[in-house]
Protein backbone atom coordinates (compact mmCIF):
# COMPACT_ATOMS: atom_id res chain seq x y z
CA UNK A 1 0.00 0.00 0.00
CA UNK A 2 1.48 3.59 -0.81
CA UNK A 3 1.60 6.30 0.81
CA UNK A 4 -1.29 8.33 -1.19
CA UNK A 5 -3.60 5.14 -0.26
CA UNK A 6 -2.74 5.74 3.63
CA UNK A 7 -3.54 9.51 3.27
CA UNK A 8 -7.18 8.57 2.04
CA UNK A 9 -7.69 6.11 4.42
CA UNK A 10 -6.55 8.64 7.64
CA UNK A 11 -8.20 11.49 5.78
CA UNK A 12 -11.57 9.23 5.55
CA UNK A 13 -11.20 8.32 9.33
CA UNK A 14 -11.27 5.10 8.20
CA UNK A 15 -9.05 3.43 11.01
CA UNK A 16 -10.99 -0.09 10.90
CA UNK A 17 -9.37 -0.20 7.09
CA UNK A 18 -6.32 1.77 8.05
CA UNK A 19 -5.26 -0.70 10.78
CA UNK A 20 -5.73 -3.91 8.65
CA UNK A 21 -3.57 -2.24 5.66
CA UNK A 22 -0.79 -1.27 8.10
CA UNK A 23 -0.84 -4.72 10.11
CA UNK A 24 -0.53 -6.58 6.48
CA UNK A 25 2.70 -4.25 5.92
CA UNK A 26 5.94 -5.42 6.27
CA UNK A 27 8.72 -3.69 8.72
CA UNK A 28 10.63 -2.16 5.71
CA UNK A 29 7.53 -1.29 4.05
CA UNK A 30 6.16 0.61 7.37
CA UNK A 31 9.33 1.99 8.01
CA UNK A 32 8.90 3.60 4.12
CA UNK A 33 5.65 4.50 4.43
CA UNK A 34 6.31 6.52 7.53
CA UNK A 35 9.08 8.23 6.00
CA UNK A 36 6.98 9.59 3.13
CA UNK A 37 4.32 10.47 5.33
CA UNK A 38 3.75 14.10 6.58
CA UNK A 39 4.48 14.02 10.76
CA UNK A 40 0.27 13.79 11.98
CA UNK A 41 -0.53 11.38 9.81
CA UNK A 42 2.83 9.33 10.35
CA UNK A 43 1.89 8.92 14.21
CA UNK A 44 -2.09 7.76 12.78
CA UNK A 45 0.23 4.98 11.15
CA UNK A 46 2.47 4.46 14.09
CA UNK A 47 0.02 4.54 16.69
CA UNK A 48 -1.84 1.32 14.66
CA UNK A 49 1.31 -1.39 15.01
CA UNK A 50 1.44 -3.69 17.63
CA UNK A 51 3.41 -2.58 20.39
CA UNK A 52 6.44 -4.71 20.09
CA UNK A 53 6.65 -3.83 16.62
CA UNK A 54 6.49 -0.12 16.97
CA UNK A 55 9.64 -0.46 19.42
CA UNK A 56 11.42 -1.85 16.62
CA UNK A 57 9.92 0.01 13.50
CA UNK A 58 10.95 3.66 15.51
CA UNK A 59 14.49 2.22 16.25
CA UNK A 60 15.28 1.95 12.43
CA UNK A 61 14.17 5.21 11.34
CA UNK A 62 15.81 7.59 10.39
CA UNK A 63 17.31 10.86 12.78
CA UNK A 64 14.92 13.44 11.22
CA UNK A 65 11.60 10.92 11.02
CA UNK A 66 12.14 10.27 14.34
CA UNK A 67 12.21 14.05 15.66
CA UNK A 68 9.09 14.19 13.18
CA UNK A 69 7.23 11.59 14.74
CA UNK A 70 7.81 12.22 17.97
CA UNK A 71 6.45 15.68 17.63
CA UNK A 72 3.25 14.75 16.71
CA UNK A 73 2.95 11.80 19.37
CA UNK A 74 1.21 11.96 23.23
CA UNK A 75 2.80 12.01 26.34
CA UNK A 76 1.99 8.36 27.14
CA UNK A 77 3.14 6.85 23.80
CA UNK A 78 6.35 8.36 24.18
CA UNK A 79 6.75 7.25 27.62
CA UNK A 80 5.64 3.48 26.05
CA UNK A 81 8.14 3.81 23.21
CA UNK A 82 11.30 5.00 25.68
CA UNK A 83 10.96 2.50 27.61
CA UNK A 84 10.92 -0.47 25.72
CA UNK A 85 14.50 1.38 24.42
CA UNK A 86 17.96 0.61 25.43
CA UNK A 87 19.69 3.32 27.46
CA UNK A 88 22.12 3.57 24.98
CA UNK A 89 19.51 4.20 22.17
CA UNK A 90 17.71 6.73 24.68
CA UNK A 91 20.82 8.69 24.96
CA UNK A 92 21.44 8.77 21.35
CA UNK A 93 17.73 10.07 20.69
CA UNK A 94 18.00 12.35 23.27
CA UNK A 95 21.35 13.48 21.64
CA UNK A 96 19.71 13.95 17.75
CA UNK A 97 16.79 15.70 18.66
CA UNK A 98 15.61 19.51 18.72
CA UNK A 99 16.05 20.88 22.23
CA UNK A 100 12.37 21.16 22.24
CA UNK A 101 11.43 18.20 21.22
CA UNK A 102 13.90 16.81 23.56
CA UNK A 103 12.46 18.34 26.32
CA UNK A 104 9.14 17.12 25.86
CA UNK A 105 10.69 13.77 25.16
CA UNK A 106 12.28 13.89 28.59
CA UNK A 107 9.40 15.02 30.79
CA UNK A 108 7.26 12.04 29.42
CA UNK A 109 10.07 9.73 30.96
CA UNK A 110 10.24 8.26 34.67
CA UNK A 111 13.26 9.06 37.29
CA UNK A 112 14.79 5.62 36.64
CA UNK A 113 14.91 5.81 32.73
CA UNK A 114 16.30 9.14 32.83
CA UNK A 115 18.81 7.98 35.41
CA UNK A 116 19.89 5.59 33.13
CA UNK A 117 19.94 8.27 29.85
CA UNK A 118 21.92 10.51 32.14
CA UNK A 119 24.76 8.25 33.24
CA UNK A 120 25.64 7.58 29.34
CA UNK A 121 24.98 11.28 28.42
CA UNK A 122 28.06 12.32 31.34
CA UNK A 123 30.66 11.01 28.82
CA UNK A 124 31.80 12.56 25.70
CA UNK A 125 29.35 13.12 22.86
CA UNK A 126 32.50 11.36 20.33
CA UNK A 127 33.65 8.95 22.87
CA UNK A 128 32.24 5.00 22.78
CA UNK A 129 30.54 5.26 26.28
CA UNK A 130 27.90 7.64 24.18
CA UNK A 131 27.15 4.27 22.04
CA UNK A 132 27.02 1.44 25.27
CA UNK A 133 24.19 -0.78 26.97
CA UNK A 134 25.16 -0.43 30.97
CA UNK A 135 23.46 -4.03 30.79
CA UNK A 136 25.00 -6.91 30.49
CA UNK A 137 25.35 -10.74 31.24
CA UNK A 138 28.64 -11.06 33.14
CA UNK A 139 30.40 -14.12 34.77
CA UNK A 140 33.34 -13.77 37.42
CA UNK A 141 36.40 -15.55 37.20
CA UNK A 142 35.29 -17.63 40.32
CA UNK A 143 32.39 -19.18 38.61
CA UNK A 144 32.14 -22.72 36.71
CA UNK A 145 30.52 -23.30 33.20
CA UNK A 146 27.62 -24.54 35.21
CA UNK A 147 26.64 -21.45 37.57
CA UNK A 148 27.39 -19.09 34.42
CA UNK A 149 24.74 -21.31 32.68
CA UNK A 150 22.24 -20.84 34.65
CA UNK A 151 22.82 -17.44 35.50
CA UNK A 152 22.24 -16.76 31.12
CA UNK A 153 18.64 -19.05 31.56
CA UNK A 154 17.69 -17.03 34.60
CA UNK A 155 18.62 -13.37 32.38
CA UNK A 156 15.47 -10.74 31.37
CA UNK A 157 17.94 -10.11 29.07
CA UNK A 158 16.51 -11.11 25.14
CA UNK A 159 18.91 -14.32 25.05
CA UNK A 160 19.36 -13.16 21.10
CA UNK A 161 21.73 -10.62 22.43
CA UNK A 162 24.02 -12.51 24.48
CA UNK A 163 26.32 -12.72 22.25
CA UNK A 164 29.43 -12.67 24.65
CA UNK A 165 29.95 -12.88 27.95
CA UNK A 166 32.17 -10.68 29.63
CA UNK A 167 34.73 -12.45 32.67
CA UNK A 168 35.22 -10.09 35.70
CA UNK A 169 37.19 -10.39 38.80
CA UNK A 170 35.46 -9.51 41.87
CA UNK A 171 36.49 -5.95 41.55
CA UNK A 172 34.74 -5.96 37.68
CA UNK A 173 38.51 -5.80 36.33
CA UNK A 174 37.64 -7.35 32.66
CA UNK A 175 39.66 -10.39 32.68
CA UNK A 176 38.70 -12.20 29.22
CA UNK A 177 35.37 -13.01 27.38
CA UNK A 178 33.36 -16.27 26.62
CA UNK A 179 31.13 -17.15 23.91
CA UNK A 180 27.83 -18.60 24.76
CA UNK A 181 28.05 -21.64 22.03
CA UNK A 182 31.30 -22.87 23.94
CA UNK A 183 30.24 -23.10 27.01
CA UNK A 184 28.00 -25.65 25.34
CA UNK A 185 30.96 -27.72 24.69
CA UNK A 186 32.41 -27.38 28.30
CA UNK A 187 32.20 -29.69 31.48
CA UNK A 188 29.36 -28.01 34.12
CA UNK A 189 32.08 -28.05 36.43
CA UNK A 190 34.89 -26.50 34.71
CA UNK A 191 36.35 -22.96 36.20
CA UNK A 192 35.83 -20.55 33.59
CA UNK A 193 39.22 -18.93 34.85
CA UNK A 194 40.46 -21.77 32.45
CA UNK A 195 37.99 -21.83 29.89
CA UNK A 196 37.72 -18.33 28.62
CA UNK A 197 39.42 -16.33 26.26
CA UNK A 198 41.77 -13.95 28.17
CA UNK A 199 41.55 -10.45 26.92
CA UNK A 200 44.07 -9.12 24.41
CA UNK A 201 42.75 -5.22 24.26
CA UNK A 202 40.73 -3.05 26.13
CA UNK A 203 38.24 -0.33 25.07
CA UNK A 204 38.11 2.58 27.14
CA UNK A 205 35.00 4.47 27.61
CA UNK A 206 37.18 7.76 26.22
CA UNK A 207 37.75 6.08 23.58
CA UNK A 208 36.59 7.62 19.85
CA UNK A 209 33.71 5.75 18.94
CA UNK A 210 34.57 5.47 15.16
CA UNK A 211 37.98 4.34 15.80
CA UNK A 212 36.71 1.48 18.75
CA UNK A 213 33.62 0.43 16.27
CA UNK A 214 36.20 -0.06 13.49
CA UNK A 215 38.68 -1.90 15.52
CA UNK A 216 35.46 -4.00 16.57
CA UNK A 217 34.50 -4.94 13.07
CA UNK A 218 38.30 -5.76 12.06
CA UNK A 219 38.94 -7.97 15.11
CA UNK A 220 35.68 -9.73 14.18
CA UNK A 221 34.27 -9.75 17.72
CA UNK A 222 30.51 -9.97 18.30
CA UNK A 223 30.33 -7.52 21.26
CA UNK A 224 32.71 -4.69 22.65
CA UNK A 225 33.21 -4.78 26.68
CA UNK A 226 33.80 -1.15 27.21
CA UNK A 227 35.70 -0.16 30.64
CA UNK A 228 36.73 2.50 32.69
CA UNK A 229 40.12 4.35 33.15
CA UNK A 230 40.85 1.16 35.86
CA UNK A 231 39.92 -1.51 33.37
CA UNK A 232 36.62 -1.83 34.73
CA UNK A 233 33.62 -3.07 32.69
CA UNK A 234 31.17 -0.12 32.44
CA UNK A 235 29.10 -1.59 29.77
CA UNK A 236 29.11 -3.57 26.27
CA UNK A 237 28.63 -1.90 22.62
CA UNK A 238 27.29 -5.07 19.97
CA UNK A 239 28.18 -5.76 16.99
CA UNK A 240 25.69 -4.34 15.46
CA UNK A 241 25.37 -0.76 17.27
CA UNK A 242 29.74 -0.56 15.99
CA UNK A 243 28.09 -1.31 12.34
CA UNK A 244 25.92 1.69 12.87
CA UNK A 245 28.43 3.89 14.31
CA UNK A 246 30.60 3.17 10.90
CA UNK A 247 27.72 3.75 8.81
CA UNK A 248 27.10 7.15 10.72
CA UNK A 249 30.55 8.03 10.48
CA UNK A 250 31.09 7.71 6.61
CA UNK A 251 27.94 9.18 5.65
CA UNK A 252 28.73 12.20 7.54
CA UNK A 253 32.60 12.12 5.77
CA UNK A 254 31.02 11.34 2.52
CA UNK A 255 28.97 14.32 2.59
CA UNK A 256 31.28 16.57 3.75
CA UNK A 257 33.86 16.01 1.34
CA UNK A 258 31.36 16.96 -0.96
CA UNK A 259 30.76 20.13 0.52
CA UNK A 260 27.40 19.10 2.07
CA UNK A 261 26.16 18.20 5.70
CA UNK A 262 25.12 14.99 6.25
CA UNK A 263 21.01 14.68 5.99
CA UNK A 264 20.28 11.71 8.43
CA UNK A 265 17.14 11.54 6.91
CA UNK A 266 15.65 9.91 3.73
CA UNK A 267 16.18 11.71 0.40
CA UNK A 268 12.85 11.82 -0.95
CA UNK A 269 10.86 13.23 2.45
CA UNK A 270 13.59 15.29 2.60
CA UNK A 271 12.11 18.96 2.21
CA UNK A 272 14.11 21.67 -0.12
CA UNK A 273 14.42 23.95 2.54
CA UNK A 274 16.24 21.64 4.68
CA UNK A 275 18.58 20.73 1.63
CA UNK A 276 19.00 24.01 1.06
CA UNK A 277 20.27 24.93 4.68
CA UNK A 278 22.58 21.42 4.26
CA UNK A 279 24.32 23.25 1.34
CA UNK A 280 24.57 26.87 1.60
CA UNK A 281 27.70 27.45 4.30
CA UNK A 282 29.72 25.21 2.67
CA UNK A 283 28.70 27.18 -0.55
CA UNK A 284 29.21 30.59 0.74
CA UNK A 285 32.54 29.60 2.14
CA UNK A 286 33.57 28.20 -1.12
CA UNK A 287 32.23 31.46 -2.74
CA UNK A 288 34.46 33.19 -0.26
CA UNK A 289 37.48 31.17 -1.37
CA UNK A 290 36.99 31.32 -4.93
CA UNK A 291 37.86 35.67 -4.40
CA UNK A 292 41.58 34.31 -4.44
CA UNK A 293 40.94 32.75 -7.87
CA UNK A 294 39.62 35.92 -8.97
CA UNK A 295 42.72 37.84 -7.72
CA UNK A 296 44.75 35.68 -9.52
CA UNK A 297 43.15 36.52 -12.99
CA UNK A 298 43.02 40.59 -12.01
CA UNK A 299 46.88 40.58 -11.27
CA UNK A 300 47.67 38.61 -15.08
CA UNK A 301 44.86 40.45 -16.73
CA UNK A 302 47.25 42.32 -19.01
CA UNK A 303 48.94 38.96 -19.84
CA UNK A 304 45.27 37.41 -20.95
CA UNK A 305 45.32 40.69 -22.88
CA UNK A 306 48.23 40.27 -25.15
CA UNK A 307 47.89 36.57 -25.61
CA UNK A 308 44.20 35.83 -25.61
CA UNK A 309 44.37 32.08 -26.07
CA UNK A 310 46.02 30.91 -22.87
CA UNK A 311 42.39 32.41 -21.82
CA UNK A 312 40.82 29.30 -23.47
CA UNK A 313 42.96 26.84 -21.49
CA UNK A 314 42.21 28.02 -17.95
CA UNK A 315 39.40 25.61 -17.46
CA UNK A 316 40.87 22.57 -19.00
CA UNK A 317 44.28 23.42 -16.48
CA UNK A 318 42.33 24.31 -13.65
CA UNK A 319 39.83 21.37 -13.88
CA UNK A 320 42.92 19.11 -14.09
CA UNK A 321 44.65 20.60 -10.94
CA UNK A 322 41.74 20.70 -8.87
CA UNK A 323 40.57 17.26 -9.59
CA UNK A 324 44.30 15.55 -8.76
CA UNK A 325 44.12 17.40 -5.54
CA UNK A 326 40.68 16.01 -4.89
CA UNK A 327 41.92 12.44 -5.57
CA UNK A 328 44.86 12.79 -3.72
CA UNK A 329 42.67 14.29 -0.55
CA UNK A 330 39.75 11.57 -1.10
CA UNK A 331 42.54 9.12 -0.82
CA UNK A 332 44.74 10.23 1.97
CA UNK A 333 41.55 11.35 4.24
CA UNK A 334 40.09 7.18 3.91
CA UNK A 335 43.38 5.58 4.66
CA UNK A 336 43.18 7.47 7.79
CA UNK A 337 39.99 6.51 8.87
CA UNK A 338 41.16 3.03 7.98
CA UNK A 339 44.41 3.75 10.45
CA UNK A 340 46.21 2.63 7.48
CA UNK A 341 48.55 5.97 7.66
CA UNK A 342 49.10 8.66 10.73
CA UNK A 343 50.51 11.81 11.41
CA UNK A 344 53.88 10.65 11.57
CA UNK A 345 53.71 9.09 7.92
CA UNK A 346 53.30 12.64 6.75
CA UNK A 347 56.21 13.00 5.12
CA UNK A 348 55.84 9.30 2.93
CA UNK A 349 52.40 10.28 1.86
CA UNK A 350 53.16 13.83 1.22
CA UNK A 351 56.26 12.01 -1.09
CA UNK A 352 54.07 9.45 -2.73
CA UNK A 353 51.43 12.11 -4.04
CA UNK A 354 54.13 14.29 -4.92
CA UNK A 355 55.62 11.25 -6.84
CA UNK A 356 52.15 10.08 -8.07
CA UNK A 357 50.93 13.75 -9.30
CA UNK A 358 54.38 14.00 -11.44
CA UNK A 359 53.94 10.83 -13.09
CA UNK A 360 50.35 12.05 -13.78
CA UNK A 361 51.42 15.82 -15.08
CA UNK A 362 54.38 13.88 -17.67
CA UNK A 363 51.26 11.57 -19.07
CA UNK A 364 49.10 14.18 -19.43
CA UNK A 365 51.45 16.72 -21.02
CA UNK A 366 52.60 14.51 -23.73
CA UNK A 367 49.01 14.65 -25.46
CA UNK A 368 48.08 18.34 -24.19
CA UNK A 369 51.42 19.31 -26.07
CA UNK A 370 50.31 17.32 -29.44
CA UNK A 371 46.99 18.45 -29.66
CA UNK A 372 47.89 22.23 -28.94
CA UNK A 373 50.89 22.30 -30.57
CA UNK A 374 49.39 22.56 -34.09
CA UNK A 375 46.59 24.27 -33.13
CA UNK A 376 48.22 27.43 -31.27
CA UNK A 377 51.78 27.06 -31.93
CA UNK A 378 54.94 25.74 -30.25
CA UNK A 379 54.92 28.15 -27.74
CA UNK A 380 51.67 27.23 -26.49
CA UNK A 381 51.67 23.68 -26.62
CA UNK A 382 55.10 23.96 -24.31
CA UNK A 383 53.31 26.47 -21.75
CA UNK A 384 50.18 23.66 -21.37
CA UNK A 385 52.88 20.66 -21.00
CA UNK A 386 54.99 22.55 -18.41
CA UNK A 387 52.28 23.92 -16.21
CA UNK A 388 50.44 20.23 -16.49
CA UNK A 389 54.07 18.68 -15.39
CA UNK A 390 54.20 21.54 -12.45
CA UNK A 391 50.90 21.49 -11.32
CA UNK A 392 49.99 17.97 -11.04
CA UNK A 393 52.66 16.82 -8.33
CA UNK A 394 51.77 20.56 -6.51
CA UNK A 395 47.67 20.01 -6.71
CA UNK A 396 48.55 16.09 -5.36
CA UNK A 397 50.85 17.35 -2.88
CA UNK A 398 48.50 19.53 -1.29
CA UNK A 399 45.97 17.28 -1.61
CA UNK A 400 47.54 14.63 0.24
CA UNK A 401 48.64 16.83 2.77
CA UNK A 402 45.75 18.55 3.67
CA UNK A 403 44.02 16.07 5.74
CA UNK A 404 47.02 15.16 7.59
CA UNK A 405 47.27 18.89 9.08
CA UNK A 406 43.97 18.78 9.43
CA UNK A 407 44.06 15.88 11.53
CA UNK A 408 46.64 17.10 13.64
CA UNK A 409 44.61 20.47 14.32
CA UNK A 410 42.04 17.61 15.54
CA UNK A 411 39.70 18.74 12.59
CA UNK A 412 37.71 16.13 11.14
CA UNK A 413 39.64 15.55 7.68
CA UNK A 414 36.74 15.36 6.43
CA UNK A 415 35.60 18.67 6.78
CA UNK A 416 38.27 20.09 4.85
CA UNK A 417 36.17 19.23 1.49
CA UNK A 418 37.27 18.25 -1.70
CA UNK A 419 35.65 21.55 -3.17
CA UNK A 420 37.54 23.71 -0.85
CA UNK A 421 40.68 21.63 -1.84
CA UNK A 422 39.69 21.94 -5.64
CA UNK A 423 39.03 25.66 -5.09
CA UNK A 424 42.81 26.01 -3.26
CA UNK A 425 44.20 24.51 -5.95
CA UNK A 426 42.64 26.33 -9.04
CA UNK A 427 44.08 29.55 -7.45
CA UNK A 428 47.98 27.93 -7.18
CA UNK A 429 47.62 26.52 -10.77
CA UNK A 430 46.91 29.68 -12.47
CA UNK A 431 50.01 31.31 -10.75
CA UNK A 432 52.10 28.47 -12.07
CA UNK A 433 50.37 28.52 -15.54
CA UNK A 434 51.07 32.31 -15.47
CA UNK A 435 54.42 32.70 -14.58
CA UNK A 436 55.33 29.54 -17.06
CA UNK A 437 53.63 31.81 -19.89
CA UNK A 438 55.20 34.53 -18.72
CA UNK A 439 58.68 32.84 -19.03
CA UNK A 440 58.41 31.23 -22.43
CA UNK A 441 56.55 34.35 -23.92
CA UNK A 442 58.70 37.61 -22.65
CA UNK A 443 56.05 39.22 -21.50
Amino acid sequence: MDATTIRSLTDDRDLTRLAAAVRDLGESATIDLIAELPATEAAVVFRLLPKHESVDVFDRLDRGTRSDLIAALGTEELTAIFADLDPEDQSRLVDELPAGVATKLLSAVSRSDLDAVMAIAGYDRNSIARRMSPTAVVAWDTDTVAEVAARIRDTDVDLADVRLIPVLAPDRTLLGTLDPLELLRCPPDAPIAEVMDPIEEITHTSDDQETAARAALTGGITVLPVCDSEDRLVGIVPIDDAARIIAEADEADFALSGGTQPLYRRYLPTPITHLARSRIVWLLVLAVSAVLTVHVLEIFESTLAEVVALALFIPLLTGIGGNTGSQAATTVTRALAMDEVGLRDWFRVAGKEFSTGLLLGLLLAIPAFAIASPLYGLKIGAIIALTLIVNCPVAAFVGGSIPIVAKACRVDPAVVSTPFISTFCDASGLLVYFTIAISIMGL
